[in-house]
């Protein structure tokens, strides 16, 4: 004898991930078109502003070395970009990269540090971003502490420590093999080295939040922590893994930075927690939690970073750059409110 599906009516108390289970695939597919018409519509916006500059500039804009800068520049922002967009999709916040960033490059460019040479530079970088982002982790996961705050505390306490390292002094690198990543002569067929490390952490993430088990169980947390936890997800240590990945893209780089700038500073990384934020959100990234894109976070950096790039060679102020960039920030969010109204 056929007995009939439960439906979600049927289901019992002890049957609570089964509404879930039910919707799993509807919304899914509803999304995709959805999804690359806004990533078709992130590649327009970045096509405009590059003819926009081609056109105001077109010399100094469309000059190889420009170009290059542009794409150094967003590979810094662009790897700290990368691990907020899997914390934001799990519905978390980090406010305190900037500071992490600033905090593993004084670290890892002390006297002391220097002469373990190369390898001990990149290790303490890497260490130091990951015992911050550990420290993000525990508060949020296991201390109950909301994200906005432990977040905020660490911002303080990094900023305060690298200037206590650094006593309000730049430390200029000496190690070789470091600072000649940042040389022509170490361009990969005309890429820079940063690139490439921007290029990698991107391929990474976009597989490790597309086409793993964690990925989607940072998308399910984002979506609705309790349904995740009584589907059997082990919500504390997931969020716990992502600070920690959060922590580690910092270190990385903190690294490149020092490398594009020869020095570790107590400044470094400032606002960076913003930019990263930013670039997220205008790339699809639900600020609520429950979507996320590594495609367009990327996309959200070579806009912001093209767009400064412009201003800068029209000789525009930092102040209106601000103002446009606020502008672009709110206008995203209301097409993302927008769009969550006409799926609900």
């Amino acid at each position: 004898m056929t007995h009939p599906v439960p439906t979600a009516r049927q289901s019992g108390p002890d049957q609570g991930p089964a509404p879930v289970t039910l919707k799993k695939h509807g919304p899914r597919r509803a999304l995709g078109p959805r999804v690359n018409l806004h990533t078709l519509s992130l590649l327009g916006i970045l096509a405009v502003l590059v003819a926009v500059g081609g056109i105001t500039e077109p010399d100094a804009f469309l000059d190889t070395d420009n170009l290059q800068l542009i794409l150094t520049q967003a590979s810094v922002i662009g790897v700290v970009t990368v691990g907020v967009t899997f914390v934001i999709t799990s519905g978390g916040i980090d406010l305190s990269v900037g500071a992490m960033v600033a905090l593993a490059s004084v670290w890892a460019s002390t006297l002391a540090t220097q002469e373990y040479g190369f390898a001990g530079i990149l290790f303490t970088a890497v260490l130091v971003g990951l015992l911050a982002g550990l420290v993000n982790g525990v508060l949020i996961a296991y201390g109950r502490v909301v994200p906005f705050i432990a977040t905020l505390a660490m911002l303080a306490s990094a900023r305060g420590l690298a200037l206590m390292i650094t006593d309000g002094n730049t430390q200029v690198v000496t190690v070789t093999s470091v600072l000649d990543l940042g040389l022509p002569d170490s361009y990969v067929l005309g890429i820079p080295p940063l690139v490439l490390i921007f290029a990698a952490v991107t391929a990474v993430g976009w597989l490790l939040l597309n086409r793993t088990t964690f990925g989607r169980r940072t998308v399910a947390i984002g979506g609705n922590a309790e349904a995740a936890r009584l589907a059997g997800i082990d919500v504390r240590r997931q969020r716990l893994y992502l600070y920690l990945l959060s922590g580690l893209c910092c270190g990385i780089a903190a690294f490149m930075l020092i490398i594009l700038s020869g020095s570790g500073q107590n400044t470094a990384g400032n606002l960076y927690e913003l930019d990263a934020i930013a670039a997220a959100i205008i790339g699809g990234t639900l600020l609520s939690g429950g979507r996320g894109t590594i495609t367009g976070s990327v996309l959200g950096v070579l806009i912001f970073t093209t767009i400064t790039d412009i201003f800068a060679l029209n000789n525009l102020q930092s102040d209106v750059q601000q103002i446009a960039k606020g502008a672009i920030i709110v206008a995203a969010v209301l097409v993302q409110s927008r769009t969550s109204r006409t799926e609900t």
